[in-house]
């Protein structure tokens, strides 16, 4: 490894660590039910949620209620995705004119987004339309994430109070989990990405003149090309911070409309890691020992570190077949070396 990944590996891990007292502090005064800075502007909101959802946050649940609720609610998630998927050609917000998802295709997608586990077997600006990337992907993954936070703070509950029978509301843990901190960290993140030239449009693909003509497979000249755009922005970040997949582009993060500059890659590496490692100060705060929550941080980060250390190191060595063939691997000021990649080149 060069000097220079170890400086990069260093500053990551010297913000990320920086945030998660603070994150995670207050992501322990939020399912707590305690005031934040947010709760003047939210609270309204979240009331208005309950009331629409018939729900009484002073009622709680025990563990099978809390787990039936949660699988009724992403059973119901994922039926939607799939019938927005089956249907989408006859909705608006499709520019593309894009028909109906294969069945087994639609399925695949709703389960795996249902499920946090975002499986992306699909190429997102040639499949979806903008609808049922925002209204079925985008809103999964905020509710998938918010689930499984929510499942965490239930097992939180669950040893800290040994006998008791109850251990939270599943719906006021999702409500709270989305609202106050998921959809705040998005914006935020999603205008960050908007300055550094990540897409956000409603509006159709552009078709661009090519600076240099080229030829297809079949020797024909191909003067244009088109370029896919639309409300990419809102969804990257929502996908970052959740730890999702899926991303608007069939390459994801590797595509320059959703990462366009080194600012913007490592504000998302840094969102990747930021709530699951923030978390542990929460599970340190919840159950009244922070040693608890560094302890957790720390092991975890061995982990990650001995892994990372592993696979840049491999990464940087490049490919000895290309070596062979005399291709120059070697890290300069022009490229990362190996099989780096310098983002926004």
């Amino acid at each position: 490894m060069t000097s220079m990944s170890w400086l990069q590996l260093g500053f990551y891990f010297l913000i990320l660590f920086a945030l998660v007292k603070p994150l995670g502090s207050y992501i322990a005064h939020v399912y707590q039910g305690e005031h934040t800075f947010l709760t003047r502007v939210l609270s309204p909101v979240e009331r208005f949620m309950y009331r629409l959802l018939g729900v009484r946050p002073d009622d709680e649940m025990d563990w099978k209620t809390y787990a039936v609720a949660m699988l009724l609610f992403n059973f119901a998630g994922l039926v939607l995705v799939y019938l927005l998927q089956r249907v989408q050609g006859s909705l608006p917000l499709n520019p593309q004119k894009l028909g109906a998802v294969s069945p087994d295709l639609a399925f695949n997608t709703a389960v795996s987004f249902a499920t946090n586990t975002n499986w992306q077997s699909y190429g997102g600006e040639t499949t979806l339309s903008y609808l049922t990337q925002m209204l079925g992907l985008t809103v999964q993954n905020f509710v998938s994430a918010a689930t499984g936070m929510a499942i965490l703070m239930a097992l939180i509950r669950g040893i800290l109070r040994h006998t008791a029978r109850t251990v939270g509301s599943f719906w006021v843990d999702l409500t709270r989990g989305v609202l106050y901190i998921l959809l705040p960290l998005s914006l935020t993140l999603s205008l960050v990405l908007i300055s550094q030239g990540v897409v956000q449009t409603f509006g159709s693909n552009r078709t661009v003149n090519l600076l240099q003509p080229t030829t297809d497979s079949t020797g024909q000249t191909v003067i244009q090309q088109i370029l896919a755009v639309g409300p990419a922005a809102s969804q990257v970040a929502i996908k970052q911070l959740g730890t999702n997949g899926g991303g608007f582009f069939n390459v994801n993060s590797a595509h320059p409309f959703e990462n366009p500059t080194p600012l913007s890659n490592f504000r998302e590496m840094l969102s990747i890691l930021l709530i699951p490692a923030a978390l542990c100060y929460t599970y340190g705060k919840t159950v009244g020992d922070t040693r608890q929550g560094w302890a957790l941080l720390v092991t975890m980060t061995l982990i990650l570190g001995l892994m990372l250390g592993v696979a840049v190191w491999s990464e940087q060595r490049g490919n000895p077949a290309l070596t062979a063939l005399g291709v120059d691997q070697q890290a300069s000021s022009l490229q990362a070396g190996g099989n780096m990649s310098v983002s926004g080149s």
